[in-house]
């Protein structure tokens, strides 16, 4: 069994069709796959603060079964969690939005199995995923990539958050996610989550920049983010492109090995736009 781990609102429901379409092609293996996917409502904060629907859950588990019968996603709503948690802490508006927090809950959602990934969803796989999630993290917390910028400015070790290979049953025995909690609620942080991680780990696994691309896209790469990067031309300018922007995908970086992927969300997502109807 394959696990993966999505945060988010209603709002990641394309990054979730299309990173679980790109493993999904791109895995030989036949063995199943388990999708957790953490959510909540704190409408409270934004109108659209709102969680993933049991529409889109039950759409997307008839997905994943095309490729399996085994496969399936489990929607859990963490926002009693969150309220006890993290309600009114000082980085509750944070960089990204709260969603980015509640990843930092794993150790205490007992339904998760001691190893799972945490994949961001603006993420593709270029290649088997098993050449990640197969990595022994015996006695580390977690395994993950350096960041592209951070490992400059910042420390040359400075990881992302986004791809996450969690050793649950070592981060329970060493507290990580307690201590980045604390952190959370009582200090306010550059990049929230991800620097209360990195602040409260002891052990972790540097992973080759493959694992986790976040400006380029190599033969050799075996996960693409899509994260905010910057650009040179026509002027110096970010810009935050993610995969389900097909046209831009094509047009700013011109990249065609993902259309079996892009081709098949634009198809689902037009079928589910008109079964939710």
């Amino acid at each position: 069994m394959v696990n993966i781990l999505f945060c988010g609102n209603k709002q990641v429901f394309d990054g979730m069709l299309t990173c679980a379409l790109s493993i999904l092609k791109r895995t030989e293996s036949k063995e199943p796959f388990t999708f957790y996917c953490f959510t909540m409502d704190v409408y409270h904060l934004r109108e659209d603060y709102l969680p993933l629907t049991d529409s889109q859950m039950d759409f997307f588990n008839k997905v994943i079964r095309e490729y399996n019968p085994q496969n399936k996603a489990l929607k859990i709503d963490v926002t009693q969690i969150y309220a006890l948690e993290f309600s009114a802490c000082p980085n509750e508006d944070a960089y990204c939005s709260p969603y980015t927090l509640i990843r930092l809950f794993a150790d205490m959602v007992t339904e998760l199995p001691d190893k799972v990934l945490y994949l961001d969803v603006d993420i593709m796989f270029n290649r088997d995923v098993h050449l990640l999630y197969d990595i022994d993290i015996s006695g580390f917390e977690y395994a993950a990539a350096r960041d592209h910028y951070g490992k400059y400015l910042i420390n040359p070790n400075y990881i992302n958050a986004g791809v996450l290979l969690f050793n649950l049953e070592y981060m329970r025995q060493t507290g990580i996610l307690k201590k980045a909690r604390t952190l959370i609620k009582t200090k306010k942080l550059v990049f929230a989550d991800q620097s209360a991680l990195i602040r409260s780990t002891t052990k972790k696994k540097m992973l080759p920049q493959k694992f986790n691309d976040q400006k380029f896209l190599h033969s050799h790469t075996v996960v693409r983010h899509f994260s905010k990067r910057l650009f040179w031309l026509p002027f110096p300018h970010t810009d935050n492109i993610k995969q389900w922007n097909v046209s831009k995908i094509h047009k700013v970086f011109r990249y065609y090995q993902f259309d079996d992927v892009l081709y098949e969300y634009i198809y689902l997502r037009e079928k589910f736009n008109r079964e939710v109807k």
